[in-house]
């Protein structure tokens, strides 16, 4: 009976203790983790990644250091969502945020959660974007919504607090402060550490305003594209340069320039929104500002462009700003892993580097993200792991940022739940030969929506990608990556492409299947939203 009785208790003692008590941050077996996400990084501005626009060395030293994936994918270009998918393992139909109008509910299982409840401290500093307050977190500190790029508000347990300077190093500072006062140095921890930028509207900081002024970056082959070889989603999505993008909140023309000039942009508040974040810098951030925006402003002014000439113009000023946000970004990753390298925690630390989704760079005319198109269906992901990874090394195989939980939980040593619906990451980190999956599937949800990106769903494999628009259109696009991989021209009606639309026809429904997803509860979802908005 006493035997009985003993066993009984260090049962329940077992039960309700982590996995692992206060170990060693020096155990292999216990990583330290470090989940790193800016806002809407393409591909194309990482020269790690071969871009002839920008140099970032520091985010190029995690590559050097670590792998680099060259087909990795989201499975919803879209901020919120990626978010979710990201924190659940599960695609948007199952994690309830499909659009960033959901609120995520943050009472569900997260891989933070996981972590937290195994003995690892966790922490989040920077962007949220899911509306609900932050839960399986021992510290956090969030913008609110989309945030500002100068003297930001953050979200805390207290309450709202700003804070003074710019957004990019303000998240940064509380990131390395929480590394080196704040936790607990017996335990293994987590910090997910997520940035604002280069999320429009493009406020570079006061270091870096001057960085492309004076260095036009090149064009896009496509940037004049007519879209006449694809089909209505395309020609009706409201993200062409030319158009769509404006000259006050995006291009920093001051609002009564661009109305004195004739000028009224495509959505008239974003004059209200340039007008309160130039209202937010101080007297000398102003002076720095108008150094650099004045000349620009009286340019414009005198040499007023317009035709291809003004997508011309707006795209080098897009480009301008955008790389020089993202040298912020840059110059605090390289903060963070000299921090990392003098504190001694680099070598037990996995690093992983992403973005939400990818990002429009003046391809086919557009900014903005959405569409199941490489270039915001495609992000980047590096990650650094000494010891385990070989430096240098890159992968080629389909992976999703749906993988990233299930990598994470794998790295620590924890179960990965089996209602999560990606794959761990370890066994190609690791170099080893693997059955791997040959398509991915995606699905967009936010329509009607700002950027008129219609709903659409699709599977990709190695070569190629079927796409189905639906909602006010029934409309399938077939493209062949090898031949066309700037995707300018649907093959789906072409008849030597009959066989390979069959047969992603039904990859596509068996992923549905796998998922757990259908064209009926599209329907289904669809007619919620509706009576939503």
């Amino acid at each position: 009976m006493l035997r009985f009785a003993f066993l009984l208790i260090l049962n329940l003692h077992f039960c309700n203790t982590p996995l692992f008590s206060q170990p060693s941050p020096g155990r292999a077996e216990h990583p330290n983790i470090i989940f790193i996400m800016a806002d809407d990084h393409a591909v194309d501005a990482i020269s790690a990644y071969g871009s002839n626009r920008i140099q970032t060395p520091n985010i190029d030293r995690l590559a050097r250091e670590g792998m680099r994936f060259d087909k990795a994918f989201v499975t919803n270009s879209i901020c919120a969502p990626s978010r979710a998918v990201i924190l659940t393992g599960k695609h948007s139909h199952l994690n309830g945020v499909r659009d960033n109008v959901n609120t995520f509910d943050s009472s569900q299982q997260t891989f933070p959660k996981l972590l937290q409840q195994a003995g690892y401290q966790t922490a989040i500093a920077g962007k949220w974007h899911l509306k609900s307050e932050p839960t399986g977190f021992d510290f956090w500190k969030v913008l609110p919504d989309q945030g500002d790029y100068y003297q930001p508000d953050f979200r805390t347990p207290q309450g709202l607090v700003q804070e003074e300077g710019y957004v990019t190093d303000i998240i940064t500072d509380e990131a390395i402060g929480w590394l080196d006062k704040s936790r607990d140095k017996s335990r293994p921890f987590l910090l997910v550490y997520q940035h604002k930028a280069p999320h429009r509207e493009w406020w570079p900081s006061q270091g870096h305003l001057r960085d492309f002024k004076d260095k036009p970056v090149p064009e896009p082959a496509s940037l004049f594209d007519d879209y006449s070889g694809r089909g209505t989603a395309a020609r009706d999505a409201e993200m062409r340069i030319s158009t769509h993008m404006g000259l006050t909140n995006d291009s920093k023309i001051k609002p009564e320039l661009a109305r004195r000039l004739g000028f009224e942009d495509f959505i008239p508040w974003y004059s209200n929104a340039y007008t309160n974040q130039y209202n937010k810098l101080t007297q000398e951030q102003r002076r720095n500002w108008e150094a650099v925006y004045g000349p620009i402003n009286a340019d414009f002014e005198k040499n007023t462009p317009s035709g291809d000439a003004l997508t011309r113009w707006k795209y080098q000023r897009y480009m301008q700003d955008y790389l020089a946000s993202i040298k912020s970004v840059d110059d605090n990753i390289g903060r963070l892993l000299d921090y990392l390298e003098k504190s001694g925690l680099a070598e037990n630390t996995l690093i992983i580097y992403t973005s939400d989704q990818g990002f429009y760079l003046g391809e086919h005319g557009w900014f903005d993200k959405r569409f199941m198109y490489e270039e915001s269906f495609r992000t980047p992901l590096i990650v650094r792991w000494p010891g385990r990874i070989k430096p240098g090394s890159a992968n080629s195989d389909l992976v999703q940022n749906l993988d990233f939980a299930e990598t994470i939980l794998d790295a620590a040593g924890l179960p990965i739940p089996e209602d999560m619906q990606g794959r761990s990451l370890l066994p190609l980190l690791r170099g080893q030969e693997v059955e791997w999956r040959d398509a991915l599937y995606y699905h967009y949800y936010e329509y009607p929506g700002i950027h008129a990106v219609k709903r659409h769903c699709g599977v990709r494999t190695a070569r190629y990608k079927l796409i189905h628009f639906y909602y006010d259109v029934d409309e399938w696009e077939l493209y062949d990556l090898e031949r066309d991989p700037q995707e300018m021209r649907n093959v789906i009606a072409q008849p030597e492409y009959r066989a390979v639309k069959e047969e992603l026809l039904g990859k596509l429904r068996a992923l549905q299947v796998q998922y757990r997803d259908s064209d009926a509860l599209a329907q289904e979802i669809l007619l919620e939203d509706l009576n939503r908005k």
